[in-house]
């Protein structure tokens, strides 16, 4: 079935016109990058300072881009998208611990998500950070090759074995998890766990997926060497391409510290490397199980044609396509509509510790080039539709 991104009456379908106005507003507020930094800097100092500033943010920012504060109520977000066959993927977004019993905490609440994944089939991913069961110094300093004290390999041991758990629990019930890349300069030990857990148990089929971050100089190469790696040791690559997430944040490091910038040169650089990987990965779909999260016209139409030139079907289950939570519905639905396999990340957890992620959606929907203004002429479009 052709896959139109331009129709609004598919694209918006789960969202009532006091849902549509909503979003319109804050992608409207989110358009102005001084709104956004003033509106950034005043919401923490409010939360910092206990004024009652919750319920605002829930009603706005948090009901466009997260499913809820717990699984629960994700649950009822994800009914709502499974009624126009679009997937979803728990993704639990409380950022910053450092404590033992805080990494102990997000794993139980990751193996949560991962057994919710197990009984529904409407959440065909789970998805979790290193870092939310790791420290993030920890990481560094082991990518470095820094020689570790007896505490850090006990802490580093902690780690591992929470990887495994949840790994481990999804493998159990049959849950394929994607772990998702980080900082370049933390990336080292993120890809031996994630490697480590393919080889275990991607037997078949993957149910463990790293994450490609093609914004990167090597990752094209990357891709090719952990697919010859996958095949030599007999078990299947799974494969999550993205553009990447952290681009400003590289460059500074790279810039202050005088070392090489990892990013590519330029957003076509980018964008040649992510189409080729695609392109690798579907002639290599009996060894790669890819996942292609991208809110890229262009890339999405890019796939679903190497999917019917390959001779594939639409909803052929080692290729999926992946968009986040209150982004792209225009790609995400069409997509499904059309019959091939789309999941959005639905980040959840309570409003104040997910407001780093919140800030990083308010921020890239001013620094991608387009993308609020996309947002912001389909949402008008339907409005004026619906009225018309």
């Amino acid at each position: 079935m052709p896959v139109d991104f331009n129709n609004l009456e598919i694209a918006f379908a789960a969202k009532n016109d006091k849902a549509l106005k909503k979003t319109h507003f804050v992608f409207s507020t989110m358009k102005s990058n001084a709104l956004v930094k003033a509106g950034t800097t005043l919401t923490k100092l409010a939360l910092k300072s206990g004024l009652p500033v919750k319920g605002i943010i829930k009603r706005t920012l948090f009901d466009i881009f997260c499913g809820g504060e717990t699984i629960d109520e994700c649950v009822r977000t994800a009914a709502q998208m499974q009624k126009f066959k679009v997937g979803a993927i728990l993704d639990y977004s409380v950022e910053g611990e450092k404590t033992e019993a805080g990494f102990d905490s997000t794993c139980a609440e990751i193996i949560r998500t991962v057994e919710r994944a197990g009984k529904s089939e409407n959440m065909p991913f789970a998805a979790f950070k290193v870092t939310g069961v790791g420290a993030f110094d920890l990481l560094a300093k082991i990518h470095e090759g820094k020689a570790l004290s007896s505490d850090e390999e006990a802490a580093y041991g902690r780690v591992e074995e929470r990887v495994a758990r949840i790994c481990g629990k999804a493998a159990e019930l049959g849950v394929p998890v994607l772990i998702d890349a980080e900082e370049t300069w933390i990336q080292k030990p993120i890809d031996d766990l994630t490697i480590a857990m393919m080889e275990k148990y991607n037997k078949g089929r993957a149910l463990v997926y790293y994450t490609f971050q093609m914004y990167c100089h090597r990752m094209l190469e990357n891709l090719k060497e952990l697919h010859a790696m996958a095949s030599e040791k007999g078990y299947v690559l799974g494969a999550k391409l993205v553009r990447g997430a952290y681009m400003e944040k590289e460059r500074a490091r790279s810039f202050d510290l005088h070392y090489a910038d990892p990013i590519q040169p330029d957003k076509q650089s980018t964008d040649r490397d992510f189409d080729a990987g695609l392109e690798f990965c579907v002639e290599n779909v009996k060894e790669v199980n890819l996942f292609a999260g991208s809110h890229n016209e262009d890339s999405n139409l890019k796939l679903a044609k190497l999917i019917g030139d390959h001779g594939l079907s639409v909803d052929d289950k080692r290729v999926s396509f992946g968009q986040l939570f209150g982004m792209s519905d225009n790609i995400s639905y069409n997509l499904a509509n059309a019959g091939y396999n789309v999941a959005k990340y639905v980040p959840y957890g309570p409003i104040k510790a997910s407001m780093p992620y919140l800030f990083r959606r308010a921020e890239e929907n001013t620094s991608v080039k387009g993308q609020s203004s996309r947002e912001l002429t389909l949402i008008e479009r339907e409005i004026a539709r619906r009225k018309s």
